[in-house]
C-alpha cells in the first residue's frame, strides 16, 4: 500500500504542436487531459501496476471534481480534503523533438484550517501504508516547514516517507529524517549551494543531504541516468529512451517504480539495485509516452537498464547543474 500526498494537485492539459511560434495561432496535432501533480502521478503508476494506493488531495471547484473522477477511472482511491479555492490547471506544449514548454498555475491558497485538516487527514491514513510519498510544490498558504511536520507525523504512525520537493521545503524537512529524497541535479545543486559538474559532485552532494537527515538519496540526472546513495553504498544506472515524446511526470514515474520495488522495508533491506533498476525502467518508459500519460507494466523495458555499483565519478554531466 502506497499513500501519496500532493498539496498542490492539478489538471494537466497537453497539446502536441508542430513548433512553438510566439504570437502565432498554434494548431495542435494532438491533445489530452490527465490528472496532474507529482504525488498523483505516483499513485497512477502504482495503480497501473496492480497495487493499492490512495491519493490524499486538497480539491476544490469543477477542476477538483474532474481530477477526482479521472483518478477513479484509473483505479486510484482518492481521499479529498475540500478547500475553498479552485484546483489549478496546467498547460504543456510539446514539440516533435520532445521540447516541452509548460505553464504552471500557482494553485489555490490554503487557509490555516485547510492546512491543518490536510495534515490531520494524512495522520489518520498513515497507519496502513508501507510508504507515504509526499510530493510537489507547496501551494500558497503552506510554509516551508509543512513537509517537515508531515514527515514527523508519518513516522509517528510507523510509515516510511519518500519526499519529492525542492528548495526551502526540502531543506526544512531534512531534520525530520525522511527515508528517501529524490532531487534532480538542479534541485540538488540548489540544496548544497554549489554547481555540480560531474557524477562525483552529485555523489558528494547526495552524501551531504544524508548527513543532514535523509535516509537515502535518489538523484535523477536526465540523460545521465540516476544515482542512488543509501546506507548500502552508491549505485548508478542508465536506461536510454530512444524517442522522447514528453518528459512530464518522468521523475514521478521513476519514484513510483522505486517504491514498488523497494518494498515496505525500504532500499536498505538488500534491494537497492533492484529498486534503482525499477526506477530507471519506469522513468524511461514515461518519456516515451505523450503528455502526462503514466507507464503501465507493458511499457517497461527492464532489459535496457544498465547498473553499476562503481559509479564513474569522473563522468561529466551532459547538462551541468549550475546555481
Amino acid at each position: 500500500m502506497i499513500l501519496t500526498v500532493t498539496p498542490n494537485p492539478s489538471l494537466d492539459r497537453t497539446y502536441e504542436i508542430p513548433s512553438l511560434d510566439r504570437g502565432a495561432v498554434l494548431r495542435a496535432e494532438g491533445d489530452r487531459v490527465d490528472p496532474g501533480g507529482k504525488g498523483v502521478n505516483v499513485s497512477r503508476v502504482v495503480s497501473a501496476a496492480g497495487l493499492r494506493t490512495t491519493a490524499v488531495l486538497p480539491l476544490g471547484g469543477a477542476t477538483g471534481t474532474l481530477l477526482a473522477g479521472l483518478l477513479g477511472i484509473e483505479g486510484v482511491d482518492v481521499t479529498a480534503v475540500s478547500v475553498a479555492g479552485r484546483t489549478r490547471s496546467n498547460v504543456s506544449l510539446v514539440e516533435p523533438d520532445g521540447t516541452l514548454t509548460k505553464v504552471n498555475s500557482p494553485g489555490p491558497e490554503l487557509s490555516a484550517q485547510e492546512s491543518a485538516l490536510l495534515l490531520e487527514t494524512v495522520r489518520t491514513c498513515a497507519g496502513s501504508p508501507d510508504w507515504i510519498a509526499c510530493c510537489g510544490s507547496l501551494p500558497p498558504g503552506l510554509g516551508p516547514g509543512w513537509y517537515a511536520e508531515l514527515v514527523e507525523r508519518a513516522h509517528e504512525a510507523g510509515a516510511r516517507v519518500a519526499l519529492d520537493t525542492s528548495g526551502a521545503a526540502l531543506l526544512a524537512a531534512l531534520p525530520a529524517r525522511p527515508d528517501l529524497v529524490t532531487p534532480n541535479a538542479v534541485e540538488l545543486a540548489e540544496a548544497v549551494g554549489r554547481p555540480l559538474a560531474t557524477l562525483g559532485d552529485v555523489l558528494k552532494a547526495a552524501e551531504e543531504l544524508r548527513s543532514l537527515g535523509a535516509g537515502a538519496v535518489l538523484a535523477t540526472l536526465g540523460a545521465d541516468g540516476q544515482l542512488l546513495v543509501s546506507a548500502e553504498g552508491a549505485f548508478h544506472g542508465t536506461a536510454p529512451a530512444e524517442a522522447v515524446r514528453s518528459s512530464v511526470g518522468a521523475g514521478d514515474a521513476s519514484l513510483a517504480g522505486f517504491l514498488i520495488a523497494a518494498g515496505p522495508d525500504g532500499p536498505a533491506a538488500g534491494r537497492p539495485a533492484r529498486a534503482l533498476a525499477s526506477a530507471l525502467a519506469h522513468g524511461a518508459a514515461a518519456v516515451r509516452l505523450p503528455g502526462s500519460a503514466m507507464p503501465t507494466p507493458a511499457d517497461l523495458r527492464p532489459g535496457a537498464v544498465h547498473l553499476s555499483q562503481e559509479p564513474p565519478l569522473d563522468l561529466p554531466l551532459s547538462q551541468p547543474a549550475a546555481l
